[in-house]
Parts: C-alpha cells; structure tokens; sequence
C-alpha cells in the first residue's frame, strides 16, 4: 500500500475509504487493498474483502494520510536574493526565500517558512510554526499568532474601503485607515484571500478559524474562534462574526451585523441583520432555512403544454391545413 484513492479510481495497492451509503456502488466496484469502512458496511457481500472498520473513515485518515506523505523537509536560511530590513529579528531556525522582502524592525519566531517573492512589512510580527506561501504580503501593521497557514497571494492587512463621498463634483475622500490586522493562533488563510486592517479599532481573526480561498473581509471585522469560511464568502466592514460560525460558499455578509455563535449561513446566503445563535438561515435576503425552503417553489418536472384543439367545425383537420395548431373555435 502506497497511496490513497477514490474508491472508483483505487487500484491493487491504495488504501480507500468509505464514509456515506451513496458511495457503496463505487465500493462494490472497486479495486482497493484496504478500505476504511463505517460499522454499517462491514458486511457488505461486494466489495474489497480487506475492510478496516471505524467510527469515521474521515478521522481516519488524518493518522494515515501523514505516513503515507510524509511532510517536505524544509531547509532553513536566508536565500541570498531575499531583503532584509534593518533591526529584523527572528528565532532561529528560520527559512527566507527567493526574492522575499522583508522589512524594518519585524519580528519572525521560531520555524517560520517565507516562501518565495512575499512581502513582509515594517514592523510585523509573525509567531513560531508559521508558514507562508509564495506571494504572501502583510503590511505594515500586521501581527500572525502561532502555527498560522497563509496560502499563496493572501494579503492581510490592506486598506479598508472607506470614503467619505466628495461634493459638488469633487472625488470621495480617503479615510486613513489605521487599525492592526491580528490573526489568531492556528489559522490558516485560504489562496488570494484579503483581509483588511482596521480604520481605526483593528480586524481580528480569532483562534483556530479556517478561511478558504478568495474571501474578503472588510475593515473592522471581528471573527471568532474555530469558524468556517468557504470560498468566495464577503464580509462587510464591521461585522461580528462569533465563534463555532459556519459561512457557506458566496455567502455575503452587510457592514455593522452580528451573526451569533454556532450560526450557519448557507450557499449565497444574504444576510442583512443579525443572526441569532445557533441558527441556520438561507437565501436573500437571509432567514430562517426551513422557512427558506417553504417560501421556495421547486418544481420536480418540466410542466406539458399542450396546444390547443380547434373546433371540429371550423377546419378540416391537421393533414390538410398548416395552421391547424393556431385555430381557434368559431
């Protein structure tokens, strides 16, 4: 056994798994060594004979998963193209790579991995075990907890959109914005997501909160600890998100809201007011999910039109007039 596979695409020598009832015809199909396998399917008559049952193949996986791929090693130094500001400090070991900048008075800590071309700004300071992944910039401002992930483009701590509209003609004007962007211990930060500094009180992401890809959060937003944020969610400047929060993919959230502890918010959920703890609201803008789908008219087929029959008196029938479909009754 070398690798880990779908159960429609594993061969003789991949460990699969099997996690849900709509996966079993892959699983009488399939090729595998070994499966992991809920106690509901131990004894299904079909399928790999070799089945190793657990409570959740998922949780499984995150023992084998490390030996099977075991992590890169890592070398630590300084690239000799990467820029280090003056009264730069860190802990060593430390890996800075190609063509990085790195500026004035930063503080890095212990096993922290620069990736190649990203930015680090005056005065941040990054905590132990962090990586950051090529073309990761932080401005100026900015302060990375411990054992955080930041993924290829994140940007944290840029200016937040706020604008004070211009009279008569004249442009907006440009609020300074001067708050922190704080990232808690244990995060990780998905591909090309932003997340704002603060204009005047600071952003804040909290422990343990993992962020997809391409999300925006706004100026002033405060998040919570162990929240989930998938892909292309927005979240407007001054929002509370509280802890355990689930947003869903697009989902958008309004400037100025409170979403409560364990709420979940669903795919493209609006949502333009609070959001009481624990609930899970849907659609724009956002309420309640089972009045959601009440107020949803779903139609499980195609409606048949037929078209209309013409008087038996008025024509002569459809194999000797064209327009027999346009008659009328006369």
């Amino acid at each position: 056994m070398h690798s880990v596979a779908p159960l429609d695409r594993a061969g003789p020598r991949d460990l699969s798994f099997l996690a849900s009832r709509r996966y079993l015809p892959y699983f009488h199909e399939s090729r595998a060594a070994i499966v992991l396998c809920r106690p509901q399917f131990a004894d299904e008559p079909r399928g790999p004979v070799c089945r190793v049952i657990v409570p959740d193949p998922h949780v499984a996986l995150l023992a084998v998963i490390p030996a099977l791929y075991p992590q890169r090693v890592w070398e630590p130094g300084v690239h000799a193209t990467a820029l280090i500001g003056r009264g730069t400090e860190w802990r060593d070991p430390v890996a800075i790579g190609p063509y990085a900048v790195v500026g004035a008075g930063v503080r890095l800590g212990k096993n922290v991995r620069i990736g190649a071309g990203c930015v680090v700004g005056d005065g941040v300071q990054i905590g132990d075990d962090v990586e950051c992944y090529p073309h990761v910039v932080c401005y100026s401002g900015t302060i990375v907890g411990n054992r955080v992930i930041l993924h290829a483009g994140a940007r944290l701590g840029s200016d937040g959109f706020g604008y004070i509209p211009g009279k008569l003609g004249e442009p907006p004007q440009k609020i300074p914005q001067i708050g922190r962007c704080i990232v808690g211990d244990d995060v990780e930060i998905g591909a090309n997501t932003t997340i704002d500094r603060g204009s005047v009180d600071d952003t804040v992401i909290g422990a343990g909160t993992k962020i997809d890809n391409l999300v925006q959060v706004g100026h002033n937003v405060r998040i919570g600890s162990r929240c989930l944020i998938a892909g292309q969610a927005g979240i407007a400047g001054s929002t509370h998100v509280e802890d355990d929060v689930f947003l869903a993919g697009q989902a958008g959230i309004a400037d100025h809201v409170t979403i409560g502890r364990g709420a979940r918010v669903t795919v493209q959920g609006g949502v333009i007011g609070d959001i009481d703890a624990g609930a899970t609201v849907s659609g724009y803008p956002a309420r309640n999910h089972r009045e959601f789908l009440r107020c949803t008219p779903v139609s499980r087929r195609r409606p048949r039109f037929s078209p209309r029959r013409p008087d038996k008196g008025s024509c002569s029938g459809a194999s000797t007039c064209r327009g027999a479909r346009k008659c009328r009754p006369v």
